[in-house]
């Protein structure tokens, strides 16, 4: 069983035209699951909604309740990397959370999420995913370059509970971390993934160059994104099943 998250209805709705779902879902709490298949093998959508706490409640009901023995995140992000346009896919090859830690002297210093922040180190590098995801993200790669029409690689991605709209941040982010995105979940699934011993795959198309005017641009993009992850996602479930 594969546990596949997204977060907002367009990339339900890109997920919904690729995979073969019952036509009514589940509901659990905020959460709204979807039981299918895809090629023969069984999986879990959910629709997790926006944010950490929301993603975090959706993959502990995949994995417990569902029993899914991976999950896959699909979904938009948007781009800190100025050399990467609008469309192209990331596949995650390091993840976290950088909006916790601590407060003090008006300085925000992060932290590793989940861990008591005083006298922790401080947080200035993503935590690598594992070599099986890596190595299935090489497969994924080869195998859908050539079919997207926009580029496709390996990338850092942090979270935070906020929609960035701000270019100073955005360069410090790249600067810090040396992350290609940012997104509102993934971070999140990634701690939980952790903490059940599941893999996760977490693949996300740019919808915008996150910045002042990164709001004009979302949402005229977000369906074009949200469906070239889903193509990816697709062709994930073919390679992991083989």
């Amino acid at each position: 069983m594969y546990g596949i998250l997204c977060a907002t209805a367009e990339e339900l709705a890109a997920l919904r035209e690729r995979l073969e779902l019952e036509r009514q879902p589940e509901t659990h709490g905020p959460t709204r699951i979807w039981r299918g298949r895809h090629e023969g093998e069984d999986l879990a959508l959910a629709q997790a909604g926006i944010g950490k706490v929301n993603a975090a409640a959706a993959a502990t009901l995949l994995l417990g309740l569902f029993e899914a023995e991976a999950l896959i995140c699909s979904g938009v992000a948007g781009g800190l990397a100025p050399d990467l346009p609008v469309g192209s896919v990331l596949l995650a090859d390091r993840l976290a959370i950088h909006d916790f830690g601590l407060v003090a002297g008006r300085t925000f210093t992060p932290t590793q999420s989940g861990e008591i922040p005083i006298g922790a180190p401080e947080l200035t590098e993503l935590f690598p995913v594992a070599p099986a995801v890596a190595r299935a993200f090489d497969d994924l790669e080869a195998a859908v370059k050539a079919r997207l029409g926009h580029p496709i690689r390996r990338g850092g991605i942090v979270t935070a509970d906020y929609f960035l709209n701000c270019a100073e941040t955005r360069d410090a982010l790249r600067a810090r971390f040396g992350a290609d995105a940012i997104d509102m979940e993934s971070g999140a699934m990634h701690q939980i993934a952790e903490a059940w011993g599941r893999p996760l795959y977490v693949i996300r198309t740019l919808s915008d160059l996150a910045g002042e005017e990164s709001h004009l641009t979302y949402y005229e993009m977000a369906l074009m994104a949200a469906q070239n992850s889903a193509l990816c996602v697709s062709e994930l479930l073919r390679i992991l099943k083989a």
